[in-house]
């Protein structure tokens, strides 16, 4: 038989299939009566009402719609290392388009739903018939049971809902499929491999005492917040005439009739219980409780409107110690999973884009787009565009100062600066000489003279070299 595009063969598989951990499976997911007989008596606990808790439902909401809002992206790495966004016939329109009812964000929503509250999430996988995954349904996690064949493959066994309904021909025991037509995410794994027990299982106990205190209150508040009492005769009086006494008292003076006048004989008193203040601090303890609820699931308790953000925490703060505690690990899984399921290789990979996560402040923004630029790590094309503004001239080129060196030229600076370079030698200046016109110039009485003057400084010279040599004592007159 073919189902979604895949041959199944229902024989062989069911022979030597069983079932993974279907005890273990109903121990969270089953609420068990309180008491004995509270089935009876409508005081079991269901876990869609404790769903409605407002701590718990804002948990499982505010984790559901984060990852909801994150879109699928298709990234290429490129030889440079730097992943860009690319379309891929194969892979894009599943991802642009899960199915024929979900939008994107609805079915990243409802796939952490099913995991935060069943501690398992299952797609199924529809093909073509070039086998290429083009629609993906996330199946009831009620419906879905694990198998363990006899050589340790895996199998799901499904059952169908009104939603995903399987085609004609299934057998009544339900539909076996292979792991391959099954994306399985799933929380900790505490009891198997293939079972998880949702963050829902921890929070039971908190959410359940929180989800009794109110019950208390709205009984106590549609009392006209008067507390019960006890109605005393000093004669006493027969069972019988107790009950029907008590009977007249709750039909005429509790709920909207309290505060009516009554009238009653035979000297009894009505003592009305004194609430205590050390007992009636609900507010106190809800608190604890919704503390407890959070701690599961990974989230501030501030997150949800419990208690104040920590002093000198910012937004970014918050976003990134939140994403970090209660998204991060979701995530990646996802993203894992789905690149595993529908089979993408490198250098393709679904991510999703953490930006509408992550949102900075304006202000916040600018300055760390202007540090990006400056340090010559963004375009200033790029930093533009994250605020939604066109290209600029010159917008795609990196800017630097001309001043600006690189590191390894600074180092070998010795070489190449003539700042760095030692002084050079002063050059010797040359010997005084008297200057002299050109002899072309001179008249013949001025050449005289000129000869006259060289042939007396020559006779200077001589004499005094000879007073040297011949009176030593008369060099220093």
């Amino acid at each position: 038989m073919k189902i979604f595009g895949l041959n199944i063969t229902r024989a062989s598989a069911e022979k030597a299939l069983h079932n993974v951990g279907s005890a273990l499976r109903g121990g969270w997911s089953r609420i068990l009566e309180p008491f004995s007989g509270a089935w009876q008596r409508n005081a079991e606990e269901k876990r869609g009402d404790l769903l409605t808790y407002p701590t718990l439902y804002a948990c499982i909401s505010r984790i559901a719609s984060d990852i909801g809002k994150l879109p699928f992206t298709l990234q290429q790495r490129l030889a440079s290392g730097v992943s860009t966004d690319v379309a891929n016939p194969a892979y894009s329109p599943v991802l642009n388009k899960p199915n024929g009812f979900q939008t994107q964000g609805q079915f990243r929503e409802y796939w952490m739903i099913a995991k935060l509250t069943h501690g398992n999430t299952y797609a199924l996988k529809r093909r073509d018939l070039r086998g290429v995954v083009v629609d993906l349904y996330i199946l009831d996690s009620c419906l879905v049971m694990p198998m363990v064949s006899d050589a340790g493959e895996v199998f799901y066994q499904l059952y169908t809902d009104p939603l995903n309904t399987l085609p004609n021909g299934y057998p009544a025991s339900g539909l076996i499929v292979p792991a391959s037509e099954i994306i399985h995410d799933r929380c900790m794994t505490l009891h198997h491999p293939l079972i998880g027990v949702p963050p829902l299982a921890a929070a039971y106990w908190p959410a359940l005492k929180n989800m009794k205190i109110l019950r208390s209150a709205t009984e106590f508040f549609a009392n006209n917040a008067q507390p019960g009492g006890i109605l005393t005769a000093p004669a006493g009086m027969s069972d019988e005439d107790a009950a029907d006494v008590k009977a007249y008292w709750d039909t005429n003076f509790t709920g909207t009739n309290a505060g009516r006048v009554a009238i009653i004989g035979a000297d009894m008193k009505f003592t009305p219980f004194a609430m205590k203040s050390i007992d009636s601090q609900m507010v106190e303890q809800m608190r604890y409780s919704d503390e407890q609820i959070c701690q599961p699931f990974g989230i501030p308790p501030f997150k949800v409107g419990i208690g104040t953000i920590p002093s000198g925490l910012g937004v970014d703060g918050v976003n990134q110690m939140y994403y970090q505690d209660a998204l991060q690990t979701h995530i990646e899984h996802m993203e894992s999973l789905l690149n595993e399921g529908l089979k993408i290789a490198a250098p393709l990979s679904v991510e999703l884009d953490l930006a509408p996560l992550l949102r900075m402040d304006e202000a916040k923004r600018a300055e760390v787009e202007t540090k990006l630029v400056g340090g010559k790590i963004k375009l200033p094309d790029e930093a533009r565009q994250r605020f939604n503004l066109a290209p600029t001239p010159g917008g795609s080129t990196l800017w630097g100062q001309q001043q600006d060196y690189p590191l390894g030229m600074l180092a070998d600076r010795k070489e190449w600066d003539p700042a760095m370079q030692p002084p050079a030698p002063a050059p010797a200046p040359p010997e005084p000489t008297d200057p002299e016109p050109p002899a072309a110039e001179l008249s013949e009485s001025d050449k005289a003279l000129i000869a006259w003057a060289r042939s007396m400084e020559a006779t200077n010279k001589a004499i005094s070299a000879m007073r040297k040599v011949a009176l030593p004592e008369a060099a220093n007159v």
